[in-house]
């Protein structure tokens, strides 16, 4: 691995980064009071304890109040942040990494009804669909005062002791302004691209100013906007060459795409379904295009991807940010020849979809990210070696069986099928989110690398378990579907039954959805590929009401182009047989009215109910009762004491073994639970 070009340092004018990875800025909405406290400096310093070679922070760290921040941003103008970005840039430091902040105004990007309410601003009065305000033309003293705020923050985050500052133009004001799509003005800031480029060469040069020469200042930019009436590949090649050309800039960030509507967002941060690095050829013809250093922030998940783009002279450092999200360690990996053990990102877009949902960002399988404070990464020895009993081979069990190993413990695992897996093998059942199998992938890889007896086509009952002597058991048994509760509800097929393969239906299929996440969407592909007209039905007010904008996006493009329909609002009263064909009657969920339809199948998505029995005939046998102390658990201790004399061993279960949740909930019950066993 000595060869790997991507362990090559490089030389960013002064600074020595010690390889070509970085984490690229980006909002995981740790902020506390617009600061990166605590949780935001943890979040960054893990990833340069892994080894990162440049973290940028503060994905769309706002300068001014008219700017508020709608998905947990950092806010820079005020002096405030200082002593924060202080500690952090220390402290991320210390672990060899560098450590830049980007700042930004978001022009019309964000919302006019949050933070100080105030009118959101822009070139010109065109509304973002995403984001959905109808910004304020702005008049030449707002375009003055912007300037002055720009220079403002960039001097804050230059006493923060950042090693450079990266300006956002991509979408932002600065973008909104060189793009014809937005910018409708007359003015000497539109027409004309010269025109549309004034007030980012006036930003640059207010912000060169204010720093000085030394610090490193760059620019993520668009390399093409990909939408008809925007920027398009030659435009950006132009501005790169202007921006360059004003020697203020030491290096352009390029991505593209135009982030719009939600499909925009979900082309420029993809989720499965979505090409993998789709813009590394545009990052490489701005490269060719100018003589400063090129980094890309696009969608790059893995290392061959990324080795290929710096090998091939597309981009000097290579972004891998959520493939940091789920393993922060990548790099050390990579450097000790342990890349086949990297936890691999699979795209399933948790962390970006709950940032726009107003949440924290999360892995949806690393469930230590984002709570380095109370969750290890690493996970230490067990000073004594303990007997652990885990039964299920799903995503909950084998990241238990993993964690247990790797504190040491002699591991027995329980599985009843013949194949580890669980419910992910559901669901990648469908084409466009079949690359979640990358999750169980993994964990089984793990589970074998670390030597824990696996024992498959093994119904375990209390005596199987009794028999192991064990001084901890887990039981990761994971659930059933649940099933409906209305009139004909036997005459329907369960979503699980068509994903696995039991029941292979045809012509037209109502498919209704009471969860409105992911399962419902998955059985509908799985069933329009099989030649089926489905119907998806739900009785919620949208959609995939619980699904973020990028997976929704994705998803729904991919089972509209299939011919599949939706209608919200409706609930079922009843099925019927109807020859050989089933009477639906729906119910309208708001007004009460009734419909009637008749197709030939009606499948149910009606989430999970726990496959709890053998867990309620361990509990008389254990210490606990099974019972976890909550406020440990919540406080990152040990939750598992023993609370009777009587018992053998401690008792827990995990997942969907207690209640429906999802995959991430049942990894981070794992983490919670197995770390300190």
């Amino acid at each position: 691995m000595k060869n790997d070009p991507l362990l090559d340092p490089f030389q960013l004018r002064h600074l020595t980064l010690r390889n070509r990875i970085m984490s690229t800025a980006h909002a995981p909405s740790y902020e506390e009071g617009g600061h990166p406290r605590d949780r935001y400096r943890l979040y960054h310093e893990e990833k340069a304890k892994g080894g990162i070679g440049l973290t940028i922070i503060g994905g769309s760290t706002n300068i001014a109040p008219d700017s508020p921040s709608v998905f947990g941003q950092l806010y820079a103008g005020d002096d405030s942040i200082i002593a924060w970005f202080k500690k952090l840039t220390d402290g991320v430091r210390s672990h060899g990494a560098a450590v830049m902040c980007q700042i930004t105004h978001m022009g019309r990007r964000t919302a006019w009804d949050d933070g100080h309410w105030l009118p959101v601003a822009g070139p010109s009065g065109t509304r973002e669909r995403a984001h959905r305000s109808f910004p304020k033309t702005m008049e030449a003293e707002d375009i003055n005062r912007i300037i002055a705020q720009f220079a403002d923050a960039a001097k804050r985050c230059q006493q923060g002791g950042f090693d450079g500052i990266e300006l956002l133009s991509h979408s932002h004001l600065l973008g909104q302004f060189m793009s014809p799509l937005v910018n409708r003005r007359e003015d000497d800031y539109g027409g004309s691209l010269d025109n549309r480029l004034r007030l980012t060469m006036q930003v640059l040069e207010a912000v060169r100013e204010a720093v000085g020469p030394d610090l490193i200042l760059g620019m993520r930019v668009t390399g093409d906007e990909l939408t008809k009436g925007g920027l398009d590949a030659d435009d950006c090649v132009e501005i790169a060459r202007k921006i360059a050309a004003t020697g203020a800039v030491d290096f352009l960030n390029v991505l593209a795409g135009a982030p719009y509507d939600d499909l925009g967002l979900a082309g420029w941060v993809p989720p499965m379904g979505m090409p993998s690095a789709p813009h590394l050829t545009v990052a490489g013809r701005i490269r060719r295009a100018v003589n400063i250093p090129i980094f890309h922030a696009g969608g790059v998940a893995d290392i061959a991807t990324a080795r290929h783009a710096v090998a091939e002279g597309h981009v000097d450092l290579i972004g891998m940010t959520r493939a940091h999200m789920a393993d922060p360690y990548l790099v050390t990996k990579l450097a000790r020849g342990d890349d086949d053990r990297i936890r691999p990102c699979v795209g399933l877009g948790y962390c970006v979809d709950r940032v726009n949902q107003g949440k924290a960002a999360v892995c949806g399988h690393n469930a230590a990210t984002g709570r380095e404070a109370k969750m290890p990464h690493l996970i230490t020895k067990a000073e004594t070696v303990k007997k652990v009993v885990v039964v299920g081979g799903g995503p909950a069990g084998l990241e238990a069986a993993r964690i247990s190993a790797l504190r040491g413990h002699d591991v027995v695992l329980f599985e009843a099928s013949d194949s580890l897996g669980g419910q992910l093998k559901l669901a990648s059942a469908g084409m466009t989110r079949r690359q979640i199998w990358g999750v169980a992938d993994w964990l089984i890889s793990e589970v074998a690398h670390l030597g824990v007896d696996v024992r498959l086509n093994t119904f375990a009952e209390t005596d199987e378990i009794t028999d192991q002597a064990p001084d901890v058991v887990i039981i990761a048994t994971g659930g059933w579907p649940d099933a409906p509760d209305f009139e004909g509800a036997a005459l329907t097929t369960s979503s699980w039954d068509v994903l696995s393969g039991t029941a292979r239906l045809s012509g037209e299929v109502m498919l209704f959805d009471e969860t409105g996440d992911h399962p419902a969407l998955v059985c509908a592909d799985v069933l329009a590929r099989l030649g089926c007209t489905v119907r998806h039905i739900s009785p919620d007010r949208a959609t995939a009401h619980d699904l973020g904008p990028t997976n929704s996006a994705v998803v729904l493009r991919d089972l509209a182009s299939q011919g599949v329909t939706f209608t919200c609002f409706q609930d079922i009263e009843k099925v019927a047989q109807l020859g050989n064909r089933k009477e639906v009657t729906l119910r309208h969920v708001l007004t009460g009215e009734t419909s009637v339809h008749v197709v030939d199948h009606v499948v149910i998505e009606h989430g999970i109910t726990p496959m709890d029995a053998l867990y309620h005939d361990l509990k008389a046998h254990s210490c606990n009762l099974g019972q976890i102390d909550q406020d440990a658990m919540v406080a990152g201790q040990n939750p598992l004491k023993p609370t009777q004399a009587e018992g053998g061993f401690l008792l827990a279960r995990l997942g969907d073994a207690i209640s429906g949740r999802n995959i991430h909930a049942a990894l981070y019950d794992a983490l919670r639970i197995c770390k300190d066993i």
